[in-house]
């Protein structure tokens, strides 16, 4: 009898130190020391060279330099960006395959894009937010306006006479101007574009103004080549200070412009999840000087923070969108 007992006990405390390290390797602790034990993957859902693949790269290599991994980014454009939105909520939710992503995939698209296979504020983690990028109204050297007043004067004696291109279609760039004319009262016509020739034909005169993301046109505005009339955020951007805002200039509450963050699968664990917020975090106030040349204002903050400010910013713009009848199929 006392045989059987003891023989129950070797086998109970023989298990019991089996079962250690696996115990040990699933622990929240153990998972956010270990990571990340492998390069990780940043997909940017737009192609190289624009403002979201700018911030990737600049992230990923702030991470790389802290975590001694590789973070490497891979660009899977199209359909707005949900491509390689989709992408990533279809990936495994291991923390190595991470989206950087914009405005647009995350809290537009599921309201402009008809028969969307998934949705971005459910199957997505909100990491952290990388950037705000205001959008910033120009218009070609050639127009006869120095500030936004006159800009607005000019439109109103030229009913359908002034023309404003965008990235295309639903985009911030054509939501932003679509708000302002709407707001205004003036009629004016909206050109879409896929990509650079939106800017291309906006430097030639062959349209009058563009709302379009600081870092994509400042090296133009400095240049003199494109005139800045107003900021679409609610205070006025770093990148360029002297400009004043929408709101500050008649349209109080005025507020359209783009944003930038970090994201995962849904189901990622929390310890992972925090190792990539706190390195983001860390490394902001380093890349601050370089993004607000770029014209991004770096922001960070909690993954909580993030996501209630996803869901509200889909509530914004869910409003507009349908005001303005923009789809896509």
């Amino acid at each position: 009898m006392a045989c059987n007992a003891l023989r129950r006990k070797s086998v109970t405390a023989l298990a019991a130190a089996l079962c250690a390290p696996a115990l040990l390797l699933a622990s929240p602790g153990a998972t956010a020391q270990e990571y990340p034990a492998k390069p990780v993957k940043l997909v940017v859902a737009f192609t190289a060279g624009g403002t979201t693949d700018i911030l990737a790269r600049a992230i990923g290599q702030a991470l790389s330099d802290q975590f001694k991994q590789s973070f490497i980014v891979e660009n899977k454009p199209g359909a707005g960006g949900n491509i390689g939105t989709e992408y990533v909520v279809r990936s495994p939710a291991d923390g190595y395959t991470v989206l950087v992503n914009s405005v647009g995939p995350i809290s537009i698209n599921q309201t402009l894009y008809k028969g969307l296979k998934y949705d971005p504020l459910q199957d997505l983690h909100p990491v952290v937010q990388i950037a705000d990028v205001p959008n910033v109204l120009v218009v070609p050297a050639s127009l006869p306006v120095n500030s936004f007043t006159e800009f607005m004067r000019y439109a109103r004696a030229n009913p359908g006479k002034v023309s404003y291109s965008s990235t295309g279609v639903g985009t911030s760039s054509h939501l932003s101007g679509f708000m302002l004319f709407k707001n205004a009262g003036i009629d004016a016509l909206h050109v879409p574009y896929k990509g650079a020739d939106a800017l291309n034909d906006l430097l030639a005169g062959r349209n009058q103004a563009m709302f379009a993301t600081i870092p994509s046109v400042i090296s133009h505005i400095k240049a003199g080549k494109l005139k800045a009339m107003a900021v679409s955020s609610l205070t006025r951007s770093r990148s360029l200070p002297d400009v004043p805002t929408v709101a500050e200039s008649g349209f109080p509450g005025f507020s359209a412009g783009s944003w930038f963050g970090l994201f995962v699968p849904k189901g990622t664990p929390r310890a992972v999840i925090d190792k990539l917020n706190q390195g983001v975090n860390k490394a902001l106030p380093g890349l601050q000087e370089q993004m607000v040349r770029e014209g991004a204002d770096p922001v960070g903050g909690t993954p909580e923070q993030f996501a209630a400010f996803t869901r509200k910013e889909y509530e914004k713009w869910k409003v507009v969108v349908q005001e303005s009848g923009a789809t896509q199929e």
